[in-house]
């Protein structure tokens, strides 16, 4: 089986395109299956996830992820903004704003271009974030979760839970350079109250508008960047009254603009997207 792909990456966070537009790659493969095989950095691509575009019937366009584990995800904001770039600069799409169905509903990034049509950054309406304890899902006698004790093993961590479209565990740290997230992410990822399991964001707060972040994936293990972390990172940073409602965020790959707008509710996140390379890939799928 061959595949065209395209590389992508958003503050580190990288991932494989697929066009399957058609549907020829689902009716040779599954999805999780093929994930698994081109995100192996060994022995595939390499990649954190991988991406595919698809026909929508009432949105301009369809986005689906898949995890490096074969696992799929609800959303990836740095993903989206490399998905939103790869569209306009192909010209697949035309316009600088599009609707995308998501797994976690409406997505909508807008391009941002140079003076020769480049795409500089993407700017992505995010949605409204969840902080129903019961949607996210996080099992408390809480309605919401804003840093609540959870003990892991024989450590008790204070933690405000948002959904972005997918889970977040939300962990404030004096200092994330210290913190052993290999260690503590998948203890708190698979923590027998978050039934879906959850991404987790160890946060440090430089100041009020400026905020370190270390990630633990849901799915992925430990990434350079992750877009509704940062999101959910900010929301919760605000709900604990550490910031106001705008604020960067630092990630080992990069910064990410934040913004919760209160009058709409919905959060929007600012930032690059780099295309690394385009090839082709030859697979045996059993």
């Amino acid at each position: 089986m061959e595949l065209e792909f395209i590389k992508m990456e958003g503050l580190g966070n990288d991932f494989i395109l697929l066009d399957d537009t058609k549907g020829e790659i689902e009716q040779k493969t599954g999805y999780p299956l093929l994930s698994k095989k081109l995100c192996s950095r060994h022995f595939g691509i390499g990649a954190d996830g991988i991406i595919l575009i698809l026909n929508s019937q009432d949105h301009d366009i369809k986005f689906r992820i898949y995890n490096s584990d074969g696992s799929q995800a609800q959303m990836c904001g740095n993903g989206m903004r490399c998905f939103a770039k790869h569209l306009y600069e192909t010209k697949t799409l035309s316009q600088k704003k599009i609707r995308v169905d998501t797994k976690a509903g409406t997505v909508i990034p807008e391009v941002i271009v140079d003076d020769n049509d480049k795409v500089q950054s993407v700017q992505v309406n995010m949605g409204k974030p969840i902080l129903n304890c019961q949607n996210i899902p996080f099992i408390s006698d809480n309605e919401k979760a804003i840093e609540e004790k959870l003990m892991v093993g024989d450590i008790v961590y204070k933690i405000t839970t948002v959904s972005m479209g997918n889970p977040h565990a939300v962990v404030f740290v004096d200092d994330v350079q210290k913190i052993d997230v290999k260690s503590i992410g998948p203890l708190i990822e698979t923590h027998d109250r978050f039934p879906e399991k959850t991404n987790v964001e160890f946060i440090e707060v430089v100041s009020k508008t400026q905020l370190k972040m270390k990630i633990w994936e849901r799915g992925a293990g430990i990434t350079l960047a992750c877009g509704t972390g940062a999101c959910a990172a900010l929301v919760a940073a605000y709900l604990t009254k550490r910031t106001g409602p705008k604020a960067v965020v630092q990630l080992d790959g990069g910064d990410l603009e934040i913004f919760w707008d209160k009058d709409t509710n919905h959060i929007f996140k600012t930032g690059p997207a780099n295309l690394v390379f385009k090839g082709r890939i030859n697979l045996d799928i059993a």
